[in-house]
């Protein structure tokens, strides 16, 4: 799997999130690869109707109704939202937080995929059955320097640990991620696809780009 974090950056920002995303289904189409696309909430409603999944970048736990500012899974799922990131690096929240939103998204059949920072979270978290986590170095993050050729040791232990587990849970990797070749490392150390951001939305051409990197997880 393929997910696309789209962060808050000017690229995708207004109707340019549009072109992106039609961009990503035609490559995800052409090549068969799963990919999904997290952006901005605001830009959430331009294109939750895309023919690939559409996620939000955190949600909160807090209620439908009288709340004011919160994320709401439930309204999300209204809008034919697929899940939502948890706990990105950028976006940290508490283990009990953590706990309840994967079992809420679940209850929901929303997709979970909770970002964790080092193998001690992978451990600490797989208990709680996430459909997938993705393991990202902070300090690798947004640095062009690929987790995948500067801590493969990271990646392989990880993905020991959670397909050594009974549960559905699945691996994800990123940070630094900017080649196809890093993605196809990632995929050779035991990662069954990537989470990516600025190495796809602040690259000139799009549509290379994304094919690029899906064909490398053919």
């Amino acid at each position: 799997m393929f997910v696309i974090n789209c962060k808050n950056y000017e690229e995708i920002s207004g109707d340019k999130i549009i072109k992106f995303v039609k961009t990503a289904e035609k490559v995800s189409k052409k090549y068969k690869v799963k990919i999904v696309i997290s952006p901005p909430q605001h830009l959430i409603g331009l294109v939750s109707n895309s023919s690939i999944p559409i996620l939000a970048q955190h949600v909160d736990d807090s209620k439908v109704g009288s709340t004011t500012g919160f994320v709401i899974p439930e309204l999300l799922k209204k809008s034919k939202v697929a899940g939502s990131l948890i706990n990105h690096s950028e976006h940290r929240i508490s283990s009990n937080e953590i706990k309840k939103l994967i079992l809420k998204l679940s209850d929901l059949k929303m997709m979970s995929i909770l970002c964790v920072k080092d193998v001690a979270e992978v451990r600490k978290y797989l208990k709680m059955n996430p459909d997938y986590i993705a393991i990202e170095p902070p300090e690798l993050i947004g640095s062009g320097k690929a987790v995948s050729t500067e801590k493969p040791e990271l990646i392989a232990k990880a993905a020991s640990i959670v397909n050594g587990s009974k549960n559905k849970t699945k691996l994800l990797c990123g940070a630094g991620i900017v080649s196809g070749e890093d993605v196809a490392k990632a995929a050779e150390l035991g990662s069954e696809g990537i989470l990516v951001a600025s190495g796809i939305i602040k690259a000139k051409n799009w549509n290379k780009t994304i094919s690029e990197f899906s064909k490398a997880l053919v």
